[in-house]
């Protein structure tokens, strides 16, 4: 028979693989190594600050361990923060969604999609100060706003629009939105629309074809979206403080941790407060990963070509 043979020969000695050959064959060569600065900073910037925050979270002043917890939940000034924030981030975060999805439809046929995409992305770039400071501006009751409704005389005296919830609401909605659009857009640019053009040939009606076509497949996405924005307004905190009432309406959780850290000077309730704040936003970001099954259950989007 022609060709070597596999086993060795009388007398032979079976060379022992080498170490490297034994590690790579486990997955373990070069380009793995690559992966130990983004590792070694994982641990650094989050596992190991979360770890010792729990830890400091259970280690109160006074009392047993869980005491933080107790103070937290028996306590309605600081109980209420929860649904103070989650009243703040949920809305927002679906009107973005809601805001981005006709938008991005809309761009996605454009040519100039660049210059609009900019455009929409400057809100983003002027940071949450600044646009909390241009909103006390533009809405306060000296502001353009009410001063056009008033030179309209679509309203008789100017709207308490600033130092109260529906300021902080607004800022939420310009600093978030175009981190919304702009991962909203890449998946609706995704979906191949051979997808669209088949289902009208077959007279499908445009509500027909988003509904049993697009939304299946934005879907998944979309989960995504929300649960990236979500977490980001979720955080809210300058806007709080500038725009909203931070001992009132806008008393949301991130500030009940700054007072408990820095101005009471008790970081393990501080702490407690920062893993409760991440308790209510895993739980939020499950429920809906666990939700978009029901949607849709194949690939997470349509591809082009």
């Amino acid at each position: 028979m022609s060709g070597t043979s596999a086993t060795p020969r009388a007398g032979e000695v079976r060379e022992a693989p080498s170490l490297r050959r034994h590690l790579a064959a486990r997955g373990l060569d070069g380009m793995t190594l690559l992966v130990l600065p983004a590792l070694l900073a994982l641990l650094a910037l989050f596992v190991y600050p979360f770890i010792y925050g729990l830890a400091v979270s259970f280690a109160p002043k006074v009392g047993p361990f869980y005491a933080n917890y107790r103070k937290f939940f028996s306590d309605p000034f600081l109980r209420t923060t929860i649904w103070h924030t989650l009243a703040l981030a949920l809305p927002t975060t679906l009107l973005s969604i809601l805001v981005a999805l006709p938008i991005a439809f809309r761009v996605r046929l454009m040519r100039r999609q660049r210059m609009l995409t900019t455009i929409l992305l400057l809100p983003m770039t002027l940071g949450t100060v600044l646009v909390a400071q241009g909103l006390l501006t533009y809405l306060g009751p000296n502001g353009w706003f009410n001063r056009i409704l008033l030179t309209l005389h679509a309203v008789r005296s100017p709207l308490d629009l600033t130092n109260n919830y529906w300021g902080v609401f607004a800022s939420l909605l310009l600093t978030g939105f175009p981190f919304t659009f702009l991962l909203t857009l890449s998946y609706v640019s995704g979906i191949d629309p051979a997808l669209e053009e088949a289902a009208a040939t077959l007279g499908g009606r445009a509500w027909d074809r988003f509904a049993r076509i697009f939304l299946p497949l934005l879907a998944p996405g979309l989960a995504v979206t929300f649960c990236l924005s979500f977490v980001q307004a979720f955080s809210v905190f300058p806007s709080a403080v500038l725009l909203g009432a931070p001992a009132g309406s806008t008393h949301v959780i991130a500030i009940a941790a700054y007072q408990a850290a820095f101005e009471q000077y008790n970081y393990s309730l501080g702490s407690a407060i920062a893993m409760i704040m991440g308790a209510v936003q895993l739980i939020i970001v499950v429920a809906v990963l666990a939700s978009r099954q029901l949607f849709y259950r194949g690939p997470v989007a349509g591809t082009k070509g």
